[in-house]
């Protein structure tokens, strides 16, 4: 690999830095699905799932239900934190709303 120019070694670590978050979010979607249909195969496979009908819809024996949505809260939010930056309160949004009022200051005393 090539040395990376002091001006875009800003940009590189960055581009670096969302690559990880990018792979961390792919890796814990891979483990969420692995491990709840691993869950649901032991389940079926031992006959378990008639617990759902004697505990009640979260399976208060097993706990599958609520750990599959509990876990994908927790996934879905990893996902608006990866990919989802232009929600409000984020970084970009701060500097956009910095770089608009002082815009609007620059405007008043012009």
């Amino acid at each position: 690999m090539e040395p990376i120019p002091k001006d875009r070694s800003v940009s590189y670590h960055r581009a670096v830095k969302k690559a990880k978050q990018i792979k961390g979010f792919y890796v814990h979607l891979f483990l969420y699905v692995l491990v709840n249909v691993g869950w649901f195969i032991v389940m079926a496979f031992f006959d378990l799932l008639h617990a759902y009908s004697l505990y009640g819809f979260w399976g208060m024996g097993y706990g599958h239900v609520s750990m599959a949505v509990f876990w994908g809260l927790g996934l879905l939010l990893h996902g608006v934190l990866v990919f989802g930056g232009n929600w409000p309160f984020s970084k970009k949004w701060e500097q956009r709303k910095v770089q608009e009022l002082m815009d609007k200051d620059r405007q008043l005393w012009e």
